[in-house]
């Protein structure tokens, strides 16, 4: 054989002839292996289908053919089991050497040692195996293997061809995926939603394998790669920032694997062998996702992930399917699936139909999430079996409270979901109706809360919500959702709009928190290779360095404040001389419009964030310079735990109703008491009943929550008494329960407080 594209392309062009005639479909099977066979000049070639869950022989040569309809082999049930469930391929010189090894006698193979079977992939799963076997041990050459592979995506278009197979038959190959299913995940944004399921990427079904003209084929995929390679620069000349040159080369990965010559050539040779475009590129595909399988260094593996994804883009290109779902429009209530999602994508959505949203990824600090918790959208991550299990237009119940996803329920579960769902809304309306009722403690200490906030379009909930304000504006949310930096009128516009949509409620801006899990593409970020990216160049860090920055935000700021207070606070402060040297670049820049007869701020009130555990021992030297003071709980948290809260094995293992947790707070609350200084807490923290109810017991009176959690923490407020609170908190830190949090939750719920 002198290579696998001769050995296919003669097989191809045998079983098209074949496909052509007018025999019946078992006579086709039994032909199709005869043609495979002689071509590889196999002794026995065999063509296994996936039938109600079982492997059914269907067509031999070589072995007995009254096996033939007989010979069943479950998922994971012997060698041809084995490939169908790991979706791999075997290249054996002794079969009966493999663990997975069972002889079936009535197939007469005793006298074949060698064994080599390859599955038959549709829409990514097994749906059937070819293998071949020879009376000699021997592993066979590459070259046959991969023929093998090759004839196998034929066979793929073949079979779910309803002429080949009866339409009982082509339901039966996606029976595992009609049923009910339960699959468990990381809840990442809380909260119930129903609908269809809906692929970000909507999934590209081959229907042409075999080419009719090969140089045809072969000029559609250098126009595609053509394409691709433009795309791929466009986006690394939009990644500027800074002196000339100094930008990453973020897209470098990408950039490597889409002018390498090896992909292309096995992607032609593919061709050669007969394939369409569309098939030669997935062929390769699959070759990939098979080698991925034996990857255990995750560096590689994740390289390995980026030429999945730029092949699927290139699939898309050479295919004309170019569009997202959200191109595409929403039809329905949907459950949106991806792999993983980033914040541009997500806003690209009708927020009407999106309901919530499903990752095969995902972490508790991804750039989606946080956008997805500001729309109020619930998000369930760490799915990794979603593709395989769920088809377009499944119906799903996401329940990210409990993390759970339910597809295709069941009636019964769909009640108990719907009856769920409608005392949530129950709830919410309830909720709903304290929005102008104060937040104030039964014995009449009013608590100030406020809303976080990144998108212009939320700005509204602080009417519709009855907060007293924006507590936290994120700036960021405008750099991670563009695709170059934004210009200082674009920013100015954006924080114009936010303080008139606000009125006279204040906003709190906090300056761009970037870096670490916060990556902008066209920012040179020298952190790549970071093992704690948590830690390190980040938040103010970057801005200091890159004061180019920060003097285009404090400008966009400075002139959308005119005539009005302006409330500004910096990121991730570790020392003072961080503060004092930020707070330097707005007064310079105070300074530069004021020389050039600009409309000033009428007041500006400077503060920082508290989420580096080392600004508490410099309070002292802080709290003179500064109007208020925010504490960050989610970073401060993993800081002074030493949990990176984006790991999947620490993002819960740890409480915030933890004794080191609260002490450190009442501290840093006994510190700012009498200072005069405003202290609010604006991270998660402050957004659940329980530790709300901490907080409040600690002192501190000012919280800044997610709109959705306004109502219910303001219920909770409205049911406490502050003086019992503040007396029940002292007692447990002064001796602290094993489990602090179930001590708390029992008082409350003895002293009639709104916790559930």
């Amino acid at each position: 054989m002198t290579s696998a594209t001769a050995a296919a392309r003669k097989i191809l062009t045998e079983l098209h002839e074949l496909m052509a005639s007018r025999a019946n479909a078992q006579a086709k099977l039994n032909q199709m292996v005869e043609i495979i066979g002689a071509a590889l000049n196999s002794e026995v070639c065999s063509l296994y289908l996936l039938r109600e869950q079982a492997l059914e022989l269907f067509a031999t040569r070589g072995l007995n053919q009254s096996a033939v309809h007989v010979t069943k082999l479950a998922l994971g049930e012997g060698l041809t089991g084995h490939i169908a469930q790991q979706v791999d391929t075997l290249n054996l010189a002794e079969a009966a050497a493999h663990p997975d090894f069972q002889y079936r006698p009535e197939t007469g193979e005793e006298r074949f040692h060698s064994f080599a079977g390859v599955p038959i992939i549709r829409r990514e799963r097994a749906v059937g195996v070819i293998c071949v076997q020879h009376v000699e041990p021997r592993r066979y050459d590459d070259v046959e293997i991969e023929a093998l592979q090759t004839v196998a995506m034929v066979i793929s278009e073949l079979i779910s061809n309803a002429e080949l197979i009866d339409q009982e038959a082509v339901a039966d190959l996606s029976s595992s995926s009609t049923g009910p299913a339960r699959l468990s995940g990381l809840t990442l944004v809380k909260g119930l939603a129903l609908g269809r399921a809906v692929f970000h990427q909507p999934r590209i079904t081959i229907e042409h394998v075999v080419a009719d003209d090969i140089e045809v084929e072969r000029q559609r995929v250098y126009s595609a790669f053509t394409k691709m390679r433009e795309q791929i620069d466009d986006m690394a000349n939009q990644a500027e920032f800074g002196v000339d040159g100094e930008h990453e080369e973020i897209l470098k990965t990408y950039k490597m694997f889409a002018y390498d010559e090896g992909w292309s050539r096995r992607i032609n040779a593919a061709i050669d062998s007969g394939l369409t475009a569309e098939a030669a590129i997935e062929r390769v595909q699959q070759r990939t996702r098979m080698r991925m399988r034996e990857i255990d260094d995750p560096l590689l593996a994740e390289r390995m992930h980026d030429l999945e994804d730029l092949a699927n883009r290139l699939l898309r290109i050479v295919s004309g399917q170019l569009g997202t779902a959200a191109k595409l429009g929403l039809r329905t209530d949907t459950i949106l699936i991806a792999r993983n999602l980033g914040p541009a994508e997500l806003l690209e959505y009708d927020r009407r139909r999106l309901k919530g949203v499903i990752l095969e990824e995902g972490s508790l600090t991804a750039h989606v999430t946080i956008v997805a918790r500001a729309m109020g959208i619930p998000v369930i991550g760490r799915v990794s079996s979603i593709r395989h299990m769920v088809r377009e237009d499944d119906e799903i119940l996401l329940d990210s409270d409990e993390r759970i996803v339910h597809v295709r329920p069941t009636e019964a579960t769909l009640t108990a979901f719907e009856s769920k769902f409608n005392q949530r809304k129950k709830r919410q309306a309830s909720f709903a109706a304290l929005r102008d009722e104060p937040a104030i403690t039964k014995d009449g200490v009013p608590i100030c809360l406020m809303v976080n906030a990144g998108l212009r379009d939320e700005v509204s909930a602080v009417n519709h919500s009855g907060a007293e304000g924006i507590g936290l504006f994120r700036t960021e949310f405008q750099f991670l959702v563009s695709a170059t930096l934004p210009r200082r009128e674009r920013q100015m516009r954006l924080y114009r709009d936010v303080m008139d949509a606000a009125g006279d409620k204040p906003v709190v801006f906090r300056t761009v928190d970037i870096g670490g899990d916060k990556s902008l593409p066209y920012l040179r970020k020298d952190t790549d290779q970071e093992e704690n990216p948590a830690m390190g160049w980040r938040a103010l860090r970057v801005a200091l360095d890159r004061d180019g920055l920060m003097k285009v935000q404090a400008r966009a700021l400075l002139e959308a404040a005119a005539g009005r207070t302006l409330n500004v606070m910096f990121p991730m402060v570790a020392e003072p001389w961080e503060f004092d040297e930020a707070k330097a670049i707005f007064e310079r820049q105070c300074q530069f419009l004021a020389d050039h007869k600009k409309m000033l701020p009428e007041k500006i009130r400077y503060g920082a964030m508290l989420e580096v555990p080392a600004l508490a021992e410099t309070l002292d030297i802080l709290i003179p310079k500064i109007s208020f003071l925010s504490i960050g709980t989610n970073d401060l948290t993993q800081f002074l735990l030493a949990a990176d809260r984006a790991h999947p094995k620490l993002a819960e293992r740890y409480d915030w109703l933890s004794p080191a947790i609260l002490r450190f707070l009442a501290r840093i609350v006994r510190n700012v008491d009498g200072s005069g200084i405003d202290l609010t807490v604006c991270g998660e923290m402050g957004g659940r009943r329980l530790s709300a109810l901490a907080l409040i017991g600690l002192g501190i009176n000012r919280l800044s929550i997610t709109p959705a959690a306004l109502g219910p923490v303001k219920a909770m407020i409205r049911s406490i008494n502050l003086a019992d609170t503040k007396a029940q908190m002292s007692t447990l830190l002064g001796m602290p329960p094993e489990d602090l949090r179930g001590a708390l939750r029992s008082w409350a719920r003895a002293e009639g407080v709104e916790i559930d």
